[in-house]
């Protein structure tokens, strides 16, 4: 199953701004043939969710070398100007009936290091805050490993560790879209209304560790839950607001201040399917949407019964024809989302719970349907812009474009 088919097949659980004067535009400088203000070259700019690895795990290409098509490799970040992102690697719900989840974890995991270290002129491996500043100070970007996706279904805590001492420092809770033995995700039969006693286990894993939580894809009871269990800020790494779009993968206004009042930070995605409107209603027909059953105590849904009649090389075949994960659907002018209506949500957020707990988890080369200004990570600076024009102060747009995410990680995995 694709990531738009996984979408397409959600179920949900019902969950139950003001734009400031406008000021001057800061003076802009072309980046190659791209704009990019002042603002944006001297800022801190780091992403909350940036796919990476399935294509050169399966397709054995290389991040470093430019792409002709998805949106993300290392000369157009830098295009974009970025200082940093979660490199976040993926296994997804292709590898969880054949039990290989682990395996590909530790498969892309294992890829990451070798192409950062390949690509060592430009990128490094970053461990805390202060790993991000001094690979900065160098003139390079930093990658802060993340994974997405099912690392062992039954949260196996001994693979956590041999993760973490790998350079895992920030993991989704769930499965992907799916729930797995110990918490809740937002688009599958809920099992165990919310988190169990052995999600707690993990959180507090990871709180021990120093790995940076992230409730994205997760039940709006699983997210409250595990702000509750953790020590810890934890992070919604990518994702809008139901208030605005009422996609099963939005969080809710209650979840998102959950989040901010333990110091943690929401990131806003970049596509569509979650912050237009009149997208969603466009699409809607074709997403059915069916309230969930209340919590039953069995054996999740993935757990119940097994494929053995493949092997992981056959899954990478039929993953690899999904590759790369980019939107190639056709977009009626009067529903394709421009910028200024990303940066509306982001502001909705700001207002929601402040300018310290925003900043932007964009899922390139994830697949989203992405506004008609951004058409890979070197069009970054559009959102500067955007928010520039809504009259965000420079600090305020500082925080959003990497500074609230520096501070948490620095929070977790520094203890300050």
């Amino acid at each position: 199953m694709n990531r738009r088919d996984v979408l397409k097949s959600l179920t949900i659980l019902p969950v139950t701004g003001n734009i400031l004067s406008k000021r001057p535009l800061l003076s802009t400088r072309s980046f190659g043939d791209k704009p990019m203000p002042d603002l944006h070259r001297n800022a801190f700019v780091m992403d909350g969710h940036t796919h990476v690895m399935s294509r050169e795990l399966v397709l054995k290409s290389d991040i470093g070398r430019r792409y002709p098509d998805g949106t993300v490799d290392l000369p157009r970040a830098r295009e974009g100007g970025l200082d940093a992102m979660f490199f976040s690697v993926y296994t997804p719900e292709n590898y969880y009936p054949g039990r290989f989840e682990t395996k590909n974890t530790f498969r892309v995991v294992n890829l990451a290091l070798d192409q950062i270290k390949k690509n060592n002129a430009v990128i490094e491996l970053a461990l805390t805050a202060s790993d991000i500043e001094r690979i900065n100070k160098k003139g390079k970007m930093a990658a802060f490993l993340d994974l997405e996706g099912g690392y062992d279904l039954h949260g196996d805590l001994d693979l956590l560790r041999a993760l973490y001492k790998l350079g895992l420092r920030s993991m989704q809770l769930t499965a992907h879209s799916t729930t797995n033995a110990f918490i809740d995700a937002c688009n599958d039969v809920y099992t165990w209304g919310g988190i169990n006693d052995h999600g707690k286990a993990v959180i507090k894993e990871m709180n021990d560790l120093g790995m940076v939580i992230n409730v994205a894809h997760a039940s709006n009871d699983a997210i409250l839950q595990s702000v509750a269990a953790s020590r810890h800020p934890v992070i919604y790494s990518h994702g809008g607001f139901y208030k605005i779009v009422d996609h099963p993968r939005c969080i809710s206004d209650e979840a998102a201040k959950a989040i901010a009042a333990k110091g943690g930070v929401i990131g806003v995605h970049f596509g569509s399917l979650f912050n237009n409107p009149k997208y969603w209603a466009w699409q809607k027909p074709n997403n059915p949407i069916k309230v969930q059953p209340s919590p039953q105590p069995k054996t999740p849904r993935i757990l119940a019964s097994q494929v053995t009649n493949q092997s992981i090389e056959d899954v990478d075949k039929e993953f690899a024809k999904e590759l790369p994960f980019t939107y190639n659907g056709t977009i009626p002018d009067e529903y394709w989302m421009h910028v200024d209506q990303l940066a509306k949500v982001i502001d909705y957020g700001v207002n929601l719970v402040g300018e310290d707990h925003i900043a932007l988890g964009s899922d390139l080369d994830g697949g989203p349907e992405l506004p008609r200004e951004i058409k890979d990570i070197s069009d970054y600076p559009q959102i500067t812009i955007a928010l520039q024009k809504l009259g965000y102060s420079d600090q305020r747009i500082k925080k959003i474009l990497g500074l609230n995410w520096l501070r948490v990680i620095r929070r977790v995995t520094e203890g300050k």
